[in-house]
């Protein structure tokens, strides 16, 4: 190889490695930034509404898979709103996270299908498994502190 090229090839080659090692450990670099939503909370029985937060929208795989470990605390109306291509069932698991939330599982249709209560944890991680289009992450006691249950719906706009 040419002497001349060598050096710079050597230092584009480093930056890769670091730029590789560095998405490797905080994925949330990938991430330009998130839209949100208002998420409202309504009841089944009487339309009233329950709640309100303002949602991140976690709309993409990367997106996804951070959710919120990047962050370190929630207000009690912030939230992340998971948005999957199609309802199925899902799992959730506390990856890095610093505080504790509800998991909150919504059909297609903003029916609430599941409700979990997760602390962070160390490994193994636990699952948290249920079934919808969408999983809305809230600071923890939010559902029971505003009597949400499943059976009740959210209603949200996305672009």
């Amino acid at each position: 190889m040419n002497p001349r090229f060598r050096a710079p090839l050597t230092v584009l080659i480093v930056v890769f490695v670091v730029a590789a090692l560095a998405i490797a450990t905080a994925p949330s670099l990938l991430i330009p930034g998130y839209e949100t939503t208002t998420v409202e909370a309504t009841d089944a029985e009487t339309g009233e509404t329950l709640a309100t937060v303002e949602a991140r929208i976690a709309d993409g795989p990367v997106k996804r898979y951070v959710g919120l470990s990047a962050t370190d605390e929630l207000a009690d109306d912030e939230g992340m709103l998971f948005v999957h291509s199609e309802p199925g069932e899902y799992d959730y698991v506390m990856r890095d996270m610093a505080f504790a939330i509800d998991i909150v599982f919504v059909d297609a249709d903003g029916e609430i299908t599941q409700i979990h209560e997760a602390e962070p944890e160390s490994r193994p991680l636990t699952t948290y498994e249920g079934t919808g289009k969408y999983v809305l992450e809230v600071p923890i006691g939010w559902s029971a502190d505003n009597d949400v249950e499943p059976g009740d719906s959210l209603e949200f706009d996305l672009e």
